[in-house]
């Protein structure tokens, strides 16, 4: 069953379901600024399908190591599936709005929108989204819209229409992995990453030019440290993470990264990239750290206030 802070808390998970938060909403924080390298001097779909297929690689070769057995057919298709959405269809997106220029203001703000669609995706499902999510889903994406100030938000059309389907991709394959019969999870993860990275190096070679012009000798050092950063963090680490939170956490409290992903972003482009800060980023993080603690502890949240108010109104009269 899905659990919340609350519940995790009462059953010794809240040890696992704290670290797993941590490494999605920091890890993934930085991804934005390694894509940005990676792609400095690798084709991005390339880039892209080869950061999956080789993780997928690694992936099936330590489930066999733990003695887990193939997928059946009918896990195969589910896991292409999940695979094609997330790891082929949304990352190629997300990559693809990046090299077509999207601004990191409007890619912070539609990012959000992702844990929207998860729970408008569980609520038509039939799962119960409390009030508390809802509300906390509402003050993230507008703690992500001011902090889009602080970047630009200038975009081309297309990258614009990558940029919105990236998070409606990614959350379609969330749902999915979530109602569809899996294997273990090494092997769900493994044959996911395998089969949408196939279907991204499929794509790249017949849909993107520079992959028929590439050649290893044009990537740059720091592409290459920044790709295998994707591999091994991004990828096998940090995804994995995530489709845990997705199969033992509430839909809000898995999606809830996208809020502080962006904030971390920005921090890593302030390190390492040289941004500026304008100020609009310490009127956005108490609207997004509101919106954590909505998601995250709404119902105890809800609860305490009450009694303060209770209590309030009772020395009062």
């Amino acid at each position: 069953m899905p659990i919340d802070f609350k519940i995790a808390a009462q059953n010794g998970r809240l040890l696992p379901l704290v670290v797993a938060l941590l490494i999605v909403y920091l890890v993934w924080g930085t991804t934005y600024y390694a894509l940005g390298v990676a792609m400095a001097s690798m084709p991005p779909l390339l880039m892209n399908g080869a950061r999956f297929v080789s993780a997928g690689v690694v992936m099936l070769a330590i489930a066999r190591a733990q003695g887990l057995p193939w997928p059946s057919a009918a896990q195969w298709r589910h896991t292409a599936l999940v695979g094609g959405l997330m790891a082929f269809g949304a990352m190629s997106m997300v990559v693809l709005a990046q090299k077509l220029g999207i601004g990191s203001g409007l890619m912070a703000t539609v990012v959000t929108t992702m844990p929207m669609w998860l729970a408008l995706w569980s609520r038509l499902g039939g799962e119960r989204v409390p009030l508390t999510s809802w509300l906390g889903l509402a003050l993230g994406v507008a703690g992500a819209a001011v902090l889009a100030l602080e970047g630009d938000f200038s975009a081309t059309w297309l990258g614009t229409l990558c940029a919105f389907g990236a998070p409606l991709c990614w959350s379609l394959g969330s749902y999915a992995s979530r109602k569809l019969s899996q294997p273990a999870p090494a092997m769900a993860s493994g044959a996911q990453w395998l089969l949408g990275g196939l279907m991204g190096l499929a794509a790249a070679w017949a849909l993107e030019p520079a992959t028929a012009r590439f050649s290893l000798d044009q990537v740059s050092t720091a592409s290459w440290a920044a790709w295998l950063y994707l591999v091994v963090m991004g990828t096998l680490v940090t995804l994995n993470a995530y489709l845990w939170l997705l199969q033992n956490a509430t839909p809000a409290v898995a999606g809830s990264y996208s809020f502080v992903n962006p904030a971390v972003a920005l921090w890593v482009g302030v390190a390492l990239g040289g941004e500026v800060l304008t100020g609009w980023v310490y009127l956005a993080m108490p609207l997004v750290l509101a919106a954590l603690a909505l998601i995250l502890y709404g119902a105890p949240l809800v609860a305490w206030a009450w009694r303060i108010g209770s209590r309030a109104k009772a020395l009062a009269v």
